[in-house]
């Protein structure tokens, strides 16, 4: 049987289905959602929002687990810190993630979307909670929009958006905390707001972009704005894992009617997966652009299977190609070619963090300058030094000559390195001329911070023989 058989007509993928025809918002009210796949989508929205939640106030020594601030171009990742001087590594980390959501998109879909999004996670498992338990189902939310304002109206709409503000300004909140740490975040909320002003005025923006987003734009994020929905056409294909209804299985729908002759299909036309589709979709007429793979039509339609005595699985994560041959193949030239970069991307990354040291230096002899003569029948060379603290700790540094008879005079202050810093200066190493055997005499500087070595660097030292 032709695909072309079940659905109707090719004209619903000319418009969305959240707009009429001339142009108008179509409201959507999604029945509750129920279900193994719901279930588990709570537990990992559960997992996620908590994490979110909790992981600017989680200290590792004394430091944020995460912080992302890209106002000072300073982060932590798991404790890690990374500053200016590691973009390349943050680079290298974009574009792997970047890979790997290409790669899951291209096997499996929509799985991001569905599952760990964050407008999906708050939208969903968040306020849309908050909106069933005031204003009931979709049938009840339906009847209070179209009801006459009275005090029991007026109570629950606006309960719902005070909340629904309020959440959006804790949100702000908690993501302004990974810019600025939890310690400054608990100094600005002690402060009053003039003295933050700028701050505090982005928060309140950016509380009302979340409250208008998951008070209203809801569903038109995915399907109007996020570029990822409009990437999935090019990146799907027919043995691309999605949410799929099984049309050789459940065609041609039709009620169940006892003592009949007629045979039809496993689908009973009960339109129960189009009732809990929070972006208003039919997913039998096949992969739509509004389609977040939200697993809410596979939770109904296998509740309405198991009720009429029927298999489950008849709108499952499949394939175009598995429902029309019952194979799945998932390694293809293009996720064979999407893995590979992927794994060289992960063990690059890997290796860089496995050698990565606390504190980079290079000590080299300045150009274009041979040697001086010093007092004292001695002789300097100059040397430039550069030294790069990936740490949280001030790191003052100390030079000494390792298997030479001289000094080291520093050219200006002591070093000492900030947290994260970096800083670069000129030092002399003075030698008897007596030490100078050769025209190039090969020695070690040693580099220690209260009192422990840092490293031990080899370089060289030009001086006339006597």
């Amino acid at each position: 049987m032709n695909e072309s058989n079940f659905t109707k007509e090719e004209e619903f993928r000319d418009s969305l289905a959240t707009v009429t025809k001339e142009g108008k918002r179509k409201w959507v009210f999604p029945k509750k959602p129920s279900g193994k796949f719901h279930h588990a989508r709570i537990v990992v929205s559960i997992f996620l929002v908590a994490f979110l939640f909790a992981a600017p106030f989680i200290k590792i020594n004394g430091h944020p687990f995460i912080l992302l601030n890209v106002l000072e171009r300073k982060f932590i990742i798991f404790g890690i810190p990374f500053g200016p001087h590691d973009m390349f590594l943050f680079a290298l980390t974009m574009i792997a993630l970047i890979v790997s959501i290409f790669l899951f998109t291209v096997v499996y879909g929509r799985l991001f979307c569905g599952w760990i999004c964050p407008q999906t996670v708050f939208m969903e498992m968040v306020f849309r909670k908050i909106e069933y338990f005031i204003e009931g189902d979709a049938a009840k939310q339906r009847a209070l929009k179209n009801a006459p304002w009275n005090a029991e109206k007026l109570f629950k709409k606006s309960s719902k958006q005070i909340i629904f503000f309020g959440l959006s300004f804790l949100i702000s909140n908690i993501f302004l905390s990974y810019i600025i740490g939890e310690h400054e975040l608990f100094q600005y909320i002690k402060d009053t707001p003039t003295e933050h002003f700028s701050t505090f005025l982005a928060v309140l923006i950016f509380s009302g972009i979340f409250y208008f987003v998951f008070a209203s734009f809801r569903e038109q994020a995915c399907t109007l704005v996020c570029p990822y929905g409009r990437l999935q056409g090019v990146m799907l294909d027919q043995n691309s894992i999605v949410i799929h209804y099984d049309y050789k299985r459940g065609e041609p729908r039709g009620k169940i009617k006892k003592n009949s002759n007629q045979i039809s299909g496993d689908c009973i036309d009960c339109h129960l997966c189009v009732d809990v589709c929070p972006t208003g979709i039919d997913i039998r007429n096949g992969t739509q652009l509004e389609c977040v793979n939200c697993t809410a039509c596979i939770d109904a339609c296998d509740d309405v299977m198991e009720k009429v005595k029927r298999p489950k699985g008849l709108i499952r994560y499949a394939s175009k190609n598995g429902i029309e041959t019952g194979k799945q193949p998932i390694f293809k030239p293009r996720t064979i070619g999407y893995t590979v970069v992927l794994v060289l991307l992960v063990t690059l990354i890997s290796y860089i963090l496995a050698t990565r040291s606390d504190v980079e230096l290079s000590i080299l002899r300045t150009p274009g300058m041979f040697f001086q003569e010093q007092p004292g029948d001695k002789i300097s060379n100059i040397y430039d030094v550069k030294i790069i603290n990936k740490t949280f700790n001030a790191l003052p540094v100390k030079l000494s000559l390792q298997n030479l008879q001289g000094e080291i005079k520093l050219l200006g202050n002591d070093l000492n390195v900030g947290p994260q810093g970096v800083a670069e200066g000129k030092f002399l190493v003075i030698l008897p001329k007596s030490e100078i055997k050769q025209l190039k005499t090969n020695f070690k500087i040693t580099v220690t911070s209260e009192g422990k070595t840092i490293n031990v660097i080899q370089t060289a030292f030009l001086g006339r023989v006597n």
